[in-house]
Order: structure tokens, then sequence, then C-alpha cells
């Protein structure tokens, strides 16, 4: 009896795998294949290399982001702010970050819309070739970091990469641009995390010193100090004044 029932019970499933199998051969499915095939046109080969750049500078795109835009100053202020809290781990890295990102596009708007308007709208109108869309691309971004740049970082990275001296610092190139760039960033964002700390170390002083004349050398200071500190940055509406002083900073 069991095996007439087992019997039955494939003869069902295989009469309900008819139609699938069916259906399946009579639509067809969608099938993804690659190959690489020899070519003597040399416009598709152009295409191909076009494809392959591009694919790489997607890949690059958040080191890019990071490289040339302030992206650098206010991750790196934020952190500072956190650590000077002494909150740990709130706001959370993703918090953080996101801001961070949102910030960036605020303070990089001008630059974006500019980069937009006279070098990727009229490449994509076929108006202007790639190279010069590339070109107009660079330059404001090139704009952009040499206004927070020193000339002192400028010199360093100058006076290694190239044997003349640069008539202008537009005359620089890009490779020279970008590490004195961001060595100037991470400066300016530690001068400030700097002064965040400053308040916040004031009140781990005090709240240390009140329990050592208490005799409460057991407990923490740093326990007792985070309300304080989070109070204090509250009350004078830290975080407005943070963002404030970041993008008066970028303009």
């Amino acid at each position: 009896m069991r095996s007439r029932t087992t019997i039955k019970i494939l003869s069902l499933l295989a009469l309900c795998g008819i139609p699938g199998l069916i259906l399946a051969q009579t639509t067809g499915l969608p099938s993804i294949s690659l190959s690489v095939d020899s070519t003597t046109a040399p416009a598709q080969l152009g295409t191909t290399i076009q494809i392959v750049l591009l694919m790489t500078v997607l890949a690059l795109a958040p080191s890019i982001l990071v490289m040339t835009t302030a992206f650098t100053r206010i991750v790196v202020i934020f952190h500072f702010l956190r650590q000077a809290i002494g909150t740990q781990n709130t706001p959370s890295n993703q918090i953080l970050i996101s801001l961070a990102l949102f910030l960036t596009y605020f303070v990089m708007s001008p630059v974006f819309k500019e980069v937009n308007s006279n070098a990727l709208q009229p490449y994509l109108d076929d108006q202007i070739e790639q190279e010069v869309a590339l070109q107009n691309a660079v330059q404001p971004m090139k704009s952009f970091m040499l206004d927070h740049t020193r000339e002192k970082e400028l010199e360093l990275f100058a006076s290694y990469f190239s044997e003349t001296r640069p008539t202008s610092p537009e005359a620089l190139s890009m490779s020279i641009v970008i590490p004195a760039f961001m060595i100037s960033e991470l400066r300016v964002a530690f001068q400030i995390g700097f002064m965040l700390y400053l308040p916040m170390l004031l009140i781990d002083m005090v709240v240390a010193a009140v329990l050592m004349s208490m005799g409460m050398m057991m407990l923490p200071p740093v326990m007792i100090s985070m309300p304080f500190k989070i109070l204090l940055f509250v009350l004078v509406d830290g975080w407005y004044l943070v963002v404030e002083s970041i993008i008066n900073g970028l303009r």
C-alpha cells in the first residue's frame, strides 16, 4: 500500500511539472552571455576603452569624493565632536557620514552646477568633445580646492613633483593640488576639533576635581561629566554652531 501511494504521488508531481517545462520551452528564458571577440573597426575599440574607463571612474568615485570635496573636513570634525562629548557611538557612523554627505553636497552645489552647465550638459548634447568636457569639469573643482589650500602645501608638493616653478597656482596639475588640498583640510579639521575639545576638557577637569575632593576616587569621572557635556552642548545649540562654522569656513 505504501509503495502504491508513493508511486501515485510521484506521478502527480511529474504531471504538475510537465506544463511548467513545456511553458519554459515555448516562451524561452532570458539569458546573458559575455564574449570577447576580435574586431577590425577602431570605433568599436574606442567605445570599449571608454566603457572600461567609465567603470574605473565609478569604482573610484568614493575616493574622488573624499579627495576633491569638503567631505574630509566635515567627517573629521564630527568625529572629534563625538569623541569630545564622550557619547561613544552616538550618533552612529552611518548618521555622521550621511550628514557629512548632505553637507558636502550643500557646500559643493555651486561647483557641481558649474560642472554640469559647462561640461556635462554640453558633452551630452554633442557640443564639445570628451577632452574639452574633462577640462571644463576639472577647472571648477581645481578652483575650489585652491581657494582652501595654503601656498605652503602647494609649494611642498610642487617642489618634489616639478623642476620648474609654475607661474600661478592655476597652472599646477591635479596631482599636486589634490594632496595639498587634503593636507589643508586635515589641518583645519584638527584645529576645529581642538576648539571643540577645550570646553569639554574643562568640564572633565572640574568634575574630576570635585570627585577627588569628595573622596569618590573609585567613581569614573566620565560617567558624571558626560551628562553635563551633553547639557552644555544642547544649551548652546551646538549642532547649529558647528554646522554654521563649517559652512562659513567653506564659502
